[in-house]
């Protein structure tokens, strides 16, 4: 290979690796027009057992209770939601994210053991779910 060859082949390598970086650029800010919006992130959890009861923490900082939907279908418990941006961002010059935010779902399998759904509450910025079990 020459080096007339080598310039050309490495200019047309760069000129590709541009387009692919505008279609994916394009693709990043195309507008969302489906009604059903597909989690873009999923919550951390802990999961603790005792004799009597199954409890699950579901990480969700800013959440509010009306942005939340939990529900089990079989025997997987599914919690589902979206986090909003604090009111403030929308004034401020964001530096920078690291909280996800948009729309969530983490599906957690339960264990074969018999539970009936107790309590739900959000406390300090953790949802709190407790599955009794039943003998």
């Amino acid at each position: 290979m020459t080096t007339g060859d080598l310039r050309n082949w490495m200019w047309n390598e760069a000129l590709a690796m541009v387009e692919r970086a505008e279609h994916l650029h394009r693709r990043f800010f195309e507008p969302d027009l489906s009604p059903i919006h597909a989690a873009s992130w999923e919550p951390p959890v802990d999961i603790l057992e005792t004799d009597l009861e199954l409890l699950i923490v579901v990480a969700l900082p800013g959440a509010g209770h009306d942005d939340l939907d939990v529900s089990v279908e079989g025997d997987v418990l599914r919690v589902a939601g979206y986090r909003r941006l604090p009111s403030v961002a929308r004034s401020a010059v964001i530096h920078r994210l690291e909280i996800p935010h948009g729309h969530f779902e983490r599906r957690i399998r339960l264990p074969a053991t018999r539970l009936t759904f107790g309590r739900s509450e959000l406390v300090n910025g953790c949802l709190l779910i407790s599955l009794t079990k039943r003998v």
